[in-house]
């Protein structure tokens, strides 16, 4: 009885010492391991770290591959053994993991940039932020890093086989990071700043046009524009026209192209490379699940699956821009760089001329100030001009006769001074902020006026486009004898 109750509780408990042993020996094979038959060291070295690899004994095989790096300088699987440590770390996962696979990647890259395996390793540097890459309302900064990377790639290695799978993920890191910059431009339209909203939509539709929103974003930018008022309707017809001509099948192409007929602009022909492009990304379009809106809630990931298959990616990383609404001058990067110091005025020896209240006690109790002995340097000379009568006194400079009242005060009666000074100043902006206050309310009053006689004048013509205009007279009739008694009889 006894003997019966032990076994079946040991059951569950060997039972998981199997399934945690079956999980340490089971063998995920390395990708790059070295064919070559041989029994050298170095190679039975790096092929028994191989081994610790494929059996997740990743600190073990780590350990090997040092030792054999170290030992045998001038052996021919160096790079190989260099890789090999990479592809430990990379496969031990966890942040700590994945940061040193991604230097052991790097400097892999850096001594052995001819390699194929080279392509391979820039193509795991991607993959470690690609991985780590969150949804588009969180932090961006592993989609910032995969966005690079990739490009990296792109560039360093355009031929390899790696390239259109790079190329692909791509096109989904640039769907996630153009959509936190869509949510943002919705947040501002919803609040009002509309001139917010236009300058994130601007930069996310030109910088992102293979985005799945691209055509939503380009009719919120019209939008955003044509609330902005009157001085902005040049953007939104091209807002308008961007979508009749590049995004020929969005739901938004009619509405546009009614937009640009009301407002008598040209309305230009769809593109025939765009019209194909946006075709086959309707026939390729990943399908989502059923359940996949529910569990994409729980889930960290972003969803990819209305990521554009085809185009070509744009190259530069995305830059923020300008409002609209910022004047040319301001948005000006150039700007003085120097820093000079002069002296105030146009005189220095007014300055140094002119006489210190501190140094006259006098002039707190009203007598006359004592007059300034006269220097060695300055005897026998004309006396300078006093400096008020050569320049007009400045109107900012503190009175002497405050100052010199001032210092006879007690802390108390300063503090008591200061605070009606601050109090002063307060008031002051307190009245300024109502009187700007007031000037934006005439002045909006004024725009929600135009706005309203502008509507009015656009229904007015609508109305005389749609009847036929009876205030014409009728056509007089033909130059005969008859023709002028009938007009004058008329």
């Amino acid at each position: 009885m006894m003997l019966s109750n032990n076994l079946r509780f040991a059951a569950p408990l060997v039972a998981a010492a199997i399934f945690i042993s079956g999980c340490g020996l089971k063998r995920h094979k390395y990708d790059n391991p070295i064919t070559k038959d041989t029994q050298q060291p170095d190679k039975v070295l790096f092929d028994k770290a191989i081994n610790d690899i494929e059996h997740s004994r990743f600190e073990i095989a780590r350990l090997l591959l040092q030792n054999l790096i170290n030992t045998y300088d001038t052996s021919e699987y160096l790079a190989k053994a260099k890789l090999a440590i990479a592809d430990a770390w990379y496969r031990e996962g966890g942040a700590h993991g994945l940061a040193n696979a991604e230097a052991e990647y790097k400097d892999f890259i850096l001594f052995y940039p001819a390699m194929e395996e080279a392509a391979e390793a820039q193509n795991k540097v991607c993959d470690i932020h690609y991985k780590q890459m969150e949804k588009s309302d969180r932090d961006s900064k592993h989609a910032l890093f995969a966005e690079q990377e990739c490009k990296q790639l792109l560039v360093q290695f355009p031929n390899s086989k790696f390239a259109p799978e790079a190329q692909q993920k791509l096109r989904e890191i640039q769907e996630v990071l153009a959509e936190g910059e869509f949510r943002v431009g919705m947040l501002y339209q919803k609040k009002g700043s509309v001139l917010a909203a236009a300058n994130r939509l601007q930069a996310m539709t030109d910088q992102f046009p293979l985005y799945s929103k691209a055509d939503e974003g380009l009719w919120q930018l019209a939008t955003a524009y044509h609330r902005a008022g009157d001085k902005f309707e040049e953007k939104e017809v091209l807002a308008y026209q961007r979508i009749v001509r590049d995004y020929p099948l969005s739901i938004h192409a009619e509405d546009a192209r009614a937009q640009l007929e009301v407002m008598k602009r040209p309305v230009p022909e769809a593109d025939p490379v765009a019209l194909n492009r946006m075709k086959y990304e309707m026939e390729n379009r990943t399908k989502r699940g059923f359940f996949s809106p529910v569990l994409g809630a729980f889930s960290g990931k972003p969803d990819v699956s209305q990521s554009a298959k085809s185009g070509t990616p744009p190259m530069e990383g995305f830059r923020p821009t300008i409002p609209a609404s910022v004047p040319a001058a301001a948005a000006n990067p150039g700007g003085v760089s120097d820093v000079t110091i002069s002296t105030a005025g146009t005189d220095a020896a007014a300055i140094e001329n002119a006489p210190d209240v501190r140094a006259n006690p006098g002039a707190a109790s009203g007598a006359a100030p004592a007059a300034p002995a006269a220097t060695p340097a300055a005897a026998g000379t004309t006396p300078a001009a006093p400096a008020a009568a050569e320049a007009p006194a400045n109107p900012k400079a503190p009175d002497p006769d405050a100052v010199a009242k001032q210092a006879t005060m007690t802390p108390a009666q300063q503090k008591k001074a200061f605070a009606a000074a601050v109090k002063q100043q307060q008031d002051a902006a307190r009245k300024a902020a109502a009187e700007r206050k007031k000037r934006e309310a005439q002045q909006a009053q004024l725009v929600k006026e135009q706005k309203k006689k502008s509507k009015q004048k656009q229904q007015e013509q609508k109305d005389q486009e749609k009847q036929p205009d009876k205030s014409q007279p009728p056509a007089p009739p033909a130059a005969t004898g008859q023709g002028a008694p009938a007009t004058a009889k008329q």
